[in-house]
């Protein structure tokens, strides 16, 4: 493929203004499941079994933490010198795999065998590049994934969401390279007081009844992306601290959070989907069709917000980087 490139800009707290011409993708990011937790047939998951949100919850380290980390690293003296930023590079996986096509929402997400210190990340930050065609304003920002330790995983996302049909170019190094492309704009609103999903696909918007999660087991609020769907996963509750709730295989799973958060087919639906929020914490459709509707449509990096809700997803709770405002996702990058 042809393209024109031109030099990426760097501005103050990592912010770029990328102006190259391509298009990137990459490796797929093993995501760990919980919630309603469950592992695809036919595919191989990877990562831990899930854990009960509230155990989730507290192993979140706070900014105070990382601002604890961040300046014993600061005054840290190693005897042996600390591995270069480059060969660090050399574990890195980045979550979008070469050719693909993905939503609006997809951030670019490198991910590596063993944490950046602190002082490296700046210099770690530079050996990243990503060019777009046309021109997108963004910015990388390390984030505290729920199953890595800090410093293992660092995203970019642009200010807005990508306009579809930009091409993207990752560089990670000098031995990783992928392309991908953005593809058509669908974003699902999902009401968790009014039992409803609004669809917007391009210009046109569709209306689904829903049900959420019920009382105490609340749906994540929020803005999530879309990480993977599949046509069958078996869910089970004692992974998530439900006891013996359930245990069986849904269809039509589109994967949102990496605690097992799913929008998927669920009997329930049929007759409380539009009146009722009675799941455990995923959103429920229909068996006559509407589930399946919506699975054929969905690719990752779609985007699903959750309004109405309790608690905001966590950004490393799979992809949920567009949960921060763009100041504080830029004051995330170590170039500021």
């Amino acid at each position: 493929m042809n393209a024109r490139r031109r030099t990426t800009r760097t501005r103050a707290g990592g912010l770029v203004r990328v102006l190259a011409a391509a298009a990137a993708c990459t490796f797929t990011l093993a995501l760990a499941l919980a919630g309603c937790s469950g592992s695809g047939e036919g595919v191989r998951v990877e990562g831990p079994s899930g854990i009960p949100r509230a155990q989730a919850e507290a192993d979140a380290k706070t900014e105070a933490d990382v601002d604890a980390d961040a300046a014993a690293d600061a005054v840290d003296v190693d005897v042996k010198p600390r591995p270069t930023p480059l060969k660090t590079l050399a574990g890195a996986r980045v979550n979008i795999a070469e050719g693909q096509t993905v939503g609006v929402g997809m951030p670019i997400s490198v991910t590596l065998e063993r944490p950046v210190p602190v002082a490296d990340r700046a210099e770690f930050e530079r050996q990243l590049k990503v060019g777009t065609d046309p021109g997108t304003e963004g910015s990388w920002s390390w984030v505290k994934d729920r199953a890595l330790a800090d410093g293992q995983r660092v995203d970019f996302r642009p200010r807005a969401y990508w306009k579809p049909g930009t091409k993207v170019t990752v560089q990670a190094g000098a031995g990783i390279t992928r392309h991908f492309t953005i593809g058509r704009s669908l974003i699902a609103t999902v009401d968790v007081r009014e039992h409803t999903m609004t669809v917007v696909k391009d210009g046109s918007t569709q209306r689904v009844p829903i049900t959420a999660g019920a009382p105490g087991m609340d749906t994540w609020n929020g803005t999530m992306v879309v990480s993977d769907k599949q046509p069958r996963v078996f869910m089970d509750s004692r992974s998530v601290g439900y006891g013996d709730s359930y245990a069986d295989w849904y269809s039509y799973a589109v994967h949102l959070t990496a605690s097992g958060t799913y929008l998927h087919q669920n009997p329930k639906a049929n007759t409380y989907a539009g009146r009722q929020n009675v799941t455990h914490g995923c959103v429920g459709l229909a068996d006559d069709g509407t589930a399946k509707r919506f699975y054929d449509q969905v690719i990752a990096g779609d985007v699903v917000k959750v309004v109405g809700s309790e608690e905001t997803v966590a950004v490393g709770n799979g992809y949920g980087d567009w949960n921060l405002g763009w100041k504080r996702w830029v004051a995330g990058s170590a170039l500021r």
